[in-house]
């Protein structure tokens, strides 16, 4: 039975993710000459790591990260899945705001790979820009993870006071 609730948490988590991932709950911005939004998708699966464990993280990110990964850029799936796994592993040990922080820098690495090698080799970006695209992505990043680990932080005491479990 823990492994079907587990399994449907994960689902409605995934479900989430692709939600806050689009217009209205999506806001787009310019970043220098690329087009990208303001999300914060990472929530819901900040919350599948850090109250189900780290395979419902991952299984939240790839899932999570299906429709983006066919409309946007391909690598994102793998990039989600190791931010939910990861904050799952994290919150086993630490608070999930810190929990939220750490797998964001175990992501990070990942995202600038994969950036670089889209925009470098698929989209045929002068090198010169590469990074000038690259670098405020990850900064903008950067700050919707922590407001999505200071939000979990929230979510995640009440949920544990409530006597939730997974």
């Amino acid at each position: 039975m823990k492994t079907a609730k587990v399994l449907v948490f994960a689902s409605v988590m995934a479900a989430l993710v692709n939600v806050l991932s689009v217009p209205p709950l999506a806001i787009p911005i310019a970043v220098g000459p690329f087009e990208t939004t303001v999300h914060f998708s990472q929530l819901p699966i900040f919350l599948a790591g850090m109250l189900a464990g780290p395979a419902a993280g991952l299984i939240t990110g790839f899932v999570g990260g299906l429709y983006t990964s066919f409309t946007i850029i391909p690598f994102i799936v793998g990039g989600l899945a190791i931010l939910g796994c990861a904050a799952g592993l994290f919150a086993k040990k630490i608070n999930p705001f810190f929990s939220g922080i750490l797998a964001w820098c175990v992501q990070a690495p990942f995202v600038a790979v994969t950036d670089y090698i889209w925009f470098a080799f698929f989209m045929h970006t002068p090198q010169a820009a590469v990074w000038a695209i690259i670098t405020p992505i990850m900064g903008k990043l950067t700050v919707e993870s922590v407001i999505a680990a200071f939000l979990a932080l929230v979510v995640v005491r009440y949920v544990r006071r409530s006597g939730i479990s997974f």
